[in-house]
C-alpha cells in the first residue's frame, strides 16, 4: 500500500498542491534526468547515431506496459492531444452526414478539430449535454452517452475522467455500443492515464492520446499515443525523416524511402528522439509503473474520503464515488456559498486547485495526505 511519496517530488513544504489536474509537479528523478541531458547536448560528440533510437524505444515500451497494450509498435511520440487528434481525424474516411459524439465542456483540443470538419466533410458534431439534475448525475450522463450513438455515429471522442469536474465514464459498455455501430471511440486520456487503471486490452479503443505533463508526469511539450488497427496503414501528418523505412542507417539516408515504419511508428513526431524530454517522460513513466495507477488511485481514494463528506454536509455537491474519478473531482458551491470567499481562503492558505465551468477542481496525486484534503476543507466552513 502507497504511503506519501512528497519527498520524491520538488515541492515546497508551504505549499498545498491539490492541482495535478493543471500541471504534475516534477519528480526529483525527471528533474535529474533532464539535467544531465541538457548537459549532454553540450557535447553533441557525445549522442551516437544509436542515441536517436534507444530511448524512444524505452519510451514506447514503458507506455505500452502502462496502458497494457500488447505491441510497442502501436504507440507513438507525439507534442501534444491536439497532434494526435489531428492524426486520427485526418485517417478516418467521413461522409457527408456522420455523426461525431463529444461532451459538454470537453477540453478544446478534443473539440476544435472534430468541429472544423463539420464545414470541411458535412459532419454533424453532437454534443452530449450534462444532466441538469445532481441525483444520479454520471449514471445518467452516461446512459445518455449510449443512447446518443446510432447508425449514423462515426466517432465517439471523449475522455475516461471530464477534466473540468472527474466525472467518470464506463469507456467498456461505450466501447460495446460503437462496436455494434462500427464507430470510432477515441479517447483522450490525459485526465487519468498514470493515475486510474486503464487497459488497452480490455477497452479495445481505436486511439489513446495523452498529453504527457499532468498524471503522466512528464514535462511539457511531450506526450504519448496508442492507435489500433484500423490505423496501422494510416498517412501521418508530417513526412519526417524517422518515420520512413531504413533510416538506423544514417550513410544511407540519402537514398530515400517512401515506405513508412509500421503501425503507430510513422505517426512519431519529428525530432521524437528528443534528448531532453523523451528521457524524461521515459523515467516519470517508470516510476509510475512502480507504484502502479492501481495503487495511486486508491491511495487518493484512502485521503479524500472523509474530508469529501464533510463538505457534503455543508450541502456542496461532488459526483458519487463510482462515477468520478479519486484524483480529480469538482466541488459544486450550493447557493449560499461564496466562491469569491473560498477562493480567497485557499490562496491565504497557500493552497492551489483550479476552477473550470461551475466547479472548484480538486486534484490530488501521492505527494499529497488527509491532512491537506482537510487543509482544504477547513475553507469551506
Amino acid at each position: 500500500m502507497l504511503k506519501t511519496q512528497k519527498d520524491l517530488f520538488c515541492l515546497e513544504d508551504n505549499i498545498t498542491y491539490l492541482n495535478g489536474a493543471y500541471m504534475a509537479p516534477q519528480l526529483q528523478s525527471v528533474q535529474q534526468v533532464g539535467i544531465e541531458n541538457l548537459q549532454k547536448k553540450a557535447k553533441p560528440y557525445l549522442i551516437s547515431e544509436q542515441d536517436f533510437f534507444s530511448e524512444k524505444l524505452v519510451l514506447k515500451k514503458r507506455f505500452a506496459q502502462l496502458i497494457d497494450a500488447e505491441d510497442y509498435q502501436s504507440t507513438a511520440i507525439i507534442p501534444s492531444v491536439s497532434y494526435g487528434i489531428a492524426i486520427v481525424a485526418k485517417n478516418i474516411p467521413f461522409q457527408k452526414g456522420d455523426e461525431i459524439l463529444v461532451l459538454e465542456e470537453q477540453f478544446p483540443s478534443n473539440y476544435y478539430t472534430w468541429k472544423a470538419l463539420e464545414k470541411e466533410k458535412g459532419v454533424n458534431v453532437i454534443v452530449i449535454k450534462t444532466p441538469t439534475t445532481t441525483l444520479g448525475r454520471g449514471k445518467r450522463w452516461n446512459e445518455a452517452i449510449l443512447e446518443a450513438i446510432t447508425s449514423k455515429t462515426k466517432v465517439v471522442a471523449m475522455p475516461q475522467v471530464h477534466w473540468a469536474d472527474g466525472t467518470w465514464f464506463d469507456l467498456k459498455a461505450i466501447r460495446k455500443r460503437t462496436n455494434e455501430v462500427e464507430a470510432y471511440l477515441i479517447i483522450d486520456g490525459t485526465q487519468s492515464i498514470g493515475a486510474m487503471p486503464f487497459s488497452v486490452s480490455q477497452i479495445n479503443p481505436d486511439a489513446l492520446i495523452c498529453g504527457g505533463y499532468k498524471w503522466l508526469m512528464g514535462p511539457y511539450g511531450l506526450g504519448m499515443a496508442y492507435f489500433g488497427k484500423r490505423f496501422d496503414t494510416g498517412i501521418p501528418i508530417e513526412n519526417n525523416w524517422m518515420n520512413h523505412e531504413g533510416v538506423d542507417n544514417f550513410s544511407n539516408l540519402v537514398n530515400y524511402n517512401q515506405n513508412f515504419k509500421p503501425k503507430a511508428t510513422r505517426y512519431d513526431v519529428g525530432e521524437s528522439s528528443n534528448f531532453i524530454l523523451t528521457p524524461m517522460l521515459s523515467e516519470a513513466i517508470r516510476q509510475l509503473i512502480e507504484w502502479t495507477p492501481e495503487a495511486v488511485q486508491h491511495y487518493c481514494q484512502k485521503i479524500t474520503e472523509k474530508p469529501l463528506k464533510t463538505l457534503q454536509d455543508l450541502d456542496c455537491f461532488i459526483e458519487e464515488p463510482e462515477f468520478r474519478g479519486a484524483h480529480l473531482f469538482g466541488i459544486y458551491l450550493s447557493k449560499e456559498q461564496s466562491i469569491q470567499k473560498i477562493k480567497n481562503r485557499l490562496s491565504e492558505k497557500k493552497i492551489f486547485v483550479s476552477y473550470r465551468g461551475g466547479a472548484i477542481r480538486v486534484s490530488p496525486n501521492v505527494y499529497n495526505t488527509t491532512e491537506d484534503v482537510e487543509k482544504l476543507v477547513s475553507c469551506f466552513i
